[in-house]
């Protein structure tokens, strides 16, 4: 029943994630893009610090963050101000369609991170994977074959994804730590800093309504979300759970033709296509576990009584004494052997 309520978990942290992008555009038709990246952020920091005083559960010393995690908690909060407020500029130049089913460049970009700056290993099936993201990517970014124009749209969408690739990398380093502490960090500096930068812009602040419903927006689509997602990795473990929290940028696509009315161009059903076997691929990549045990050989020797001398640890017993300790027989010997890329 645990592993029923984790799946659900990680499916509903999905599809709380996807309803940020067709409800942002909504939203941005009266709130400035760095004001609602700064109200989404606010939201999921003040909601999650709300949830975190009903946890009871007294948390180890050893969970808290320090001073050595400064850099890359610094890191965190500087990328996802900046992350949110290019989306929202992207979202409020193009297609919420569009702008979900780029989100999933974000794979792509924290797998390179990942790979150049922490050498971490990427399979031959991941580069396929990426390959195809960044194909259908391309694809989506171009407002035509005539024309070979850069949608400014998908560059903004594209330069967020980025910015949490990197930001991704960041909270990794972090992540043993107190999920709670993260998580409000991240949404109450991040919001304060992008809303900082929408006062020097001099945006309009909106109606109190408005506000209300940003607030509303973060703390489902950025906070509650994680904190499913902390929840169904408990059981289902980081990879199942990331497998399915790839279904986020198909259900914001489907809300926006739901309920935006949104236009489906033959270029949009080509890069959907080549976007799904991308994400198809990383998922299957994500779920299968590389093959890796430990073999044990039991096996009976002998030894000559010229050649063998006992070790402090060959603790079998003799029927003879033997007074240079050199003597001769068989006795079973146990043996583990690692297979190359076994798991430590």
């Amino acid at each position: 029943m645990n592993k029923v309520k984790a799946i659900i978990y990680a499916l509903l942290a999905a599809v709380f994630y996807a309803v940020n992008v067709p409800a942002s555009k909504v939203l941005l038709q009266r709130v400035g893009p760095t004001t609602m990246a700064a109200l989404l952020y606010l939201g999921a920091g003040i909601g999650i610090g709300i949830l975190s005083l009903f946890n009871r559960k007294d948390r180890k010393k050893s969970e808290r963050l320090s001073k050595k995690d400064l850099p890359f908690v610094i890191g965190m909060i500087v990328l996802d101000i900046a992350a949110p407020i290019f989306l929202m500029l992207g979202i409020s130049y193009g297609s919420s369609a569009n702008a979900s089913l780029l989100g999933n460049f974000e794979i792509v970009a924290t797998t390179v991170i990942a790979l150049f700056i922490f050498k971490e290993a990427v399979s031959k099936r991941l580069w396929a994977a990426i390959a195809l993201i960044t194909l259908s990517s391309i694809i989506l970014s171009f407002d035509g074959a005539d024309s070979f124009r850069f949608s400014l749209g998908s560059l903004f969408v594209l330069l967020a994804t980025v910015c949490w690739g990197f930001e991704n990398n960041c909270t990794r380093n972090i992540s043993s730590k107190s999920t709670y502490e993260i998580v409000i960090l991240k949404g109450v500096f991040s919001g304060l800093g992008s809303l900082v930068i929408a006062l020097i812009k001099r945006e309009i602040m909106p109606e109190l309504p408005y506000i209300a419903a940003a607030l509303l927006l973060g703390f489902v689509a950025y906070g509650l979300s994680i904190f499913l997602d902390v929840r169904a990795q408990n059981v289902l473990g980081a990879a199942k759970t990331s497998a399915y929290y790839a279904v986020a940028p198909f259900v914001g696509t489907f809300l926006a033709f739901v309920f935006l009315r949104e236009q489906i161009t033959w270029t949009y059903i080509v890069a959907l296509i080549v976007m799904t076997a991308g994400s198809a691929l990383v998922v299957i990549d994500t779920l299968i576990k590389h093959h890796a045990h430990i073999h044990q050989h039991t096996f009976t020797h002998t030894h000559d009584g010229t050649t063998h001398t006992h070790t402090v640890t060959h603790t079998h017993g003799h029927d003879h004494y033997v007074n240079d300790d050199r003597h001769g027989h068989r006795h079973t010997k146990a043996e583990l052997e690692k297979l190359p890329g076994a798991l430590h």
